[in-house]
This record gives structure tokens, C-alpha cells and sequence, in this order.
């Protein structure tokens, strides 16, 4: 996916960094696969043709293929950017499996740290608008943390699952058939239909409409610009993940080295958010790690 290409530029700079020369002591073969399944499978073949020391990949989907694939090789796996939750890519945190380990995904704590966020800028949200993939795995742990939470802080999430941007662009249009759309704000969480470029324009223009906050993911389109977002530094989790792959190819095991988590990174546009009228407090902008004023 486009939002965690430069996960790739993180890896290969620390590598470096750690002695390994490109074209010298390390060779480098970079595939996108555009989330294409087969177009992954197919890759994920030619490597185990090739007999590569390791492979590395981002996000989640391509991981989970990428252990099955491998799991009758010896080639080990590193992951990165990739949820861990209710889909058995890891054994456990500590031993995580026979010839893979990486960096976690914290999707539910990135989920809940965006929804604590945008009640602390408008606290009076009662009705937030939540849509996500309904076919997605790594949505479900997410779901169940953000409803506990919304329920303690007396909000309601009005749910949007759709399999496509048409759909989400249906169930938009709905809401804005109303008379009274009724939503204080709308909420991106870490999966891929909201996020993409498209499902975010179809948000933003709803949002717009209705001068209502939308955030969760940052994203900046045709005028159109994300108030908050909690996500994760893609170079930094690139890093995280060279680290491990240096100890791999020193000769540790892969499946006994421990996964690590990706640490938060908190984006405001406190310009796009004045002009809907709304105060960020000086305390939330100087927890973020990048503001736009």
C-alpha cells in the first residue's frame, strides 16, 4: 500500500548504517504488488525459486501469504506495519512462530488513542461516524476496544461497513439524503477502504458539506485535509525491522527473537481545524509529533 511505501526507505537506510552496502554486501529486490494477491503469490514463488536469504513484507495481508508460503522453507520472514490480532500470523509475542518475527501493527491502540484524541478537541461529539471494511480481519479487535470505549464515554458509533468504495459512497449518500445527518465527526481507523485515496475523498466531501471533523488517517486531497491522525513513522518502523533482520542474518533464529511494536505517531492540522471553528488545546499540540499550523 502507498502509505507504508516508505517503510522501504527506513530499512535500506539502517541497513547501511548497520554495514550493509547495496549491489556489495546486500542485494535489494523490491516488489509492489499493489495488494494484487496473485501478483503476491507469484513473487513469494520466485523468491522460494530463488532461494533468498529472507524477505521482508508489509502490511498484513502480504505477511499472512508470505508465512504460508514460506512455512516449508527455510527462508526466514520479517514483517512489518502488519495487525498481529485474531489472524495467527505470530504463535505469540515472545515465540513467534518457526522462521518469522517483526514489527507490529498496534491497530486497536492506534484505533482508541484516535478516538481519545478527538474527544479531547470536541468533547461534545455524541455521534461519531465510523466506516471500515467489513471483510477485514484485523478490523474486528479494533471494533471491540472502540465500542467498550465509546460506551463508557456515553457516545454512539454510527457504524458504516461497507466491501468497496461504491458502497461507501452509498451509504454516504444516505446519510446526506436526511434531513439531519446527525454526526458530530467521522473517524478513520487503521484499515485500507477509508484510507485509500478514494474512500477518503468520498469522506471528505461529506465532512465538508456539513463542516464536520474528519480524521483518524492523514490524508491532504484536492482541498480537502485530515484535522488529527494517530498512525505509525513508517522510516522509524523500517529501522525497527532492519535491526531484526541484521540479528536473522548474524545467525539468530527468527522465530526466537521477540515481536516488537511500532510506536504511535500523532499528526494535527491545526490550520484545517480553525477554520471549522474548532480550538485544539496546547496541550494535545504538543504531545503530537508534527502540526501543521
Amino acid at each position: 500500500m502507498d502509505i507504508f511505501a516508505n517503510t522501504t526507505d527506513g530499512f535500506k537506510s539502517k541497513m547501511t548504517e548497520l554495514g550493509y552496502m547495496e549491489e556489495i554486501s546486500i542485494v535489494y529486490d523490491i516488489q509492489n504488488t499493489d495488494s494484487d494477491h496473485q501478483r503476491e503469490n507469484e513473487i513469494l514463488q520466485k523468491f522460494i525459486n530463488e532461494k533468498v536469504d529472507l524477505v521482508l513484507t508489509f502490511p498484513t495481508t502480504v505477511s499472512m501469504e508470505a508465512k504460508k508460503a514460506l512455512q516449508e522453507t527455510d527462508i526466514p520472514l520479517v514483517f512489518a506495519n502488519a495487525n498481529i490480532e485474531y489472524n495467527n500470523l505470530v504463535n505469540s509475542i515472545l515465540e513467534p512462530g518457526k522462521n518469522l518475527t517483526g514489527v507490529r501493527f498496534p491497530g486497536p491502540d492506534i484505533s482508541l488513542k484516535r478516538l481519545e484524541i478527538l474527544l479531547e478537541f470536541v468533547p461534545h461529539a455524541k455521534r461519531i461516524l465510523l466506516p471500515y471494511d467489513r471483510s477485514l480481519t484485523i478490523i474486528a479487535s479494533q471494533l471491540r476496544l472502540l465500542r467498550l470505549a465509546a460506551k463508557s464515554s456515553g457516545i454512539t458509533l454510527v457504524e458504516l461497513p461497507a466491501s468497496s468504495v461504491h458502497e461507501l459512497e452509498t451509504g454516504i449518500a444516505k446519510l446526506s439524503s436526511t434531513r439531519k445527518t446527525n454526526i458530530d465527526a467521522i473517524m478513520v481507523i487503521p484499515e485500507p477502504l477509508a484510507a485509500s485515496l478514494q474512500g477518503f475523498i468520498v469522506l471528505a466531501k461529506f465532512a465538508a458539506d456539513h463542516r464536520i471533523p474528519l480524521g483518524g488517517e492523514w490524508r491532504s486531497v484536492d482541498g480537502y485535509n485530515s484535522i488529527w491522525s494517530v498512525s505509525t513513522d513508517n522510516i522509524a518502523v523500517g529501522e525497527q525491522a532492519a535491526v531484526l533482520v541484521d540479528r536473522i542474518l548474524k545467525g539468530t533464529p527468527a522465530g526466537s527473537i521477540p515481536v516488537i511494536s511500532a510506536e504511535s505517531y500523532i499528526q494535527i492540522n491545526n490550520d484545517a481545524a480553525k477554520k471549522l471553528g474548532i480550538r485544539i488545546p496546547e496541550g494535545l499540540l504538543k504531545q503530537a509529533d508534527h502540526v501543521i499550523r
